[in-house]
């Protein structure tokens, strides 16, 4: 006969682990906009400029920051004298870009 499983105790483990990666990955995001250089900017423009980001339905722009973010992730060098010439006025640099001037 074949022990009966513990549905109260996988369920609890499930919802802890589902908690430790939901931690992980807010700390992993913190530890994002510290790297790019965004936490110079107020609470209230990086809002905005990820509200913008998240709501952008241009493919190119969305390229453009992809690639952005792919080269800054190997370690080359961040160039923010190219970014706002893809992108529109409305719409802030991800890596801090326009916080340096």
């Amino acid at each position: 006969m074949r022990k009966p499983r513990d549905f109260d105790s996988e369920l609890k483990a499930l919802a802890d682990k589902a908690k430790q990666l939901k931690e992980r990955r807010v700390r992993d995001l913190g530890a994002l906009v510290t790297a790019t250089g965004a936490d110079a900017l107020d609470a209230d423009v990086l809002a905005g400029a990820l509200l913008d980001a998240a709501a952008n339905s241009d493919k190119a722009i969305g390229e453009g920051w992809r690639k952005r973010g792919a080269a800054f992730f190997q370690g080359k060098q961040r160039n923010t004298s190219s970014g706002p010439r893809q992108q529109s006025e409305v719409t802030l640099p991800l890596d801090g870009g326009g916080a340096s001037a």
